[in-house]
C-alpha cells in the first residue's frame, strides 16, 4: 500500500513542469502581490458590518424598551387591579410628557 502511494506520488511529481519544483510554483516567480488580502479583509468587513448592524439594532430596542417601560409599568398595575381608571390615565399622561391639567 506504502509503495503504491509513493509510485503513484512520483508519477505525479514526474509530470509537473520543471520550473513549478525547481522554483516552488508560482507565488515565488511573480514577486510580492497583495490580491492575497482580498479574501481576509473580505470577511474583516462582513464581520465588521454585522456587529455594527447588531449593535445598532440593540441600541435601538432598548432605548425603546426604556421608553415604553413606564407604560407597561403602568398597564401591569392598572391591570392588576392596584390602580383605578381615573389614576391610570392620568399618570399615563405624566409619562407621555402631557402634563396639562386636562380642563380644570
Amino acid at each position: 500500500m506504502l509503495t503504491s502511494l509513493a509510485t503513484t506520488l512520483a508519477a505525479a511529481a514526474s509530470q509537473l513542469p520543471a520550473d513549478t519544483v525547481v522554483y516552488g510554483g508560482p507565488w515565488n516567480g511573480g514577486g510580492f502581490s497583495p490580491w492575497f488580502l482580498l479574501f481576509p479583509l473580505f470577511w474583516i468587513l462582513v464581520i465588521g458590518l454585522f456587529i455594527f448592524v447588531a449593535r445598532r439594532t440593540w441600541r435601538r430596542n432598548h432605548e425603546w424598551a426604556t421608553a415604553r417601560g413606564g407604560e407597561s409599568v403602568l398597564r401591569e398595575r392598572y391591570a392588576r387591579g392596584e390602580i383605578d381608571e381615573s389614576e391610570y390615565r392620568q399618570r399615563l399622561r405624566v409619562l407621555r410628557g402631557d402634563a396639562t391639567t386636562g380642563g380644570k
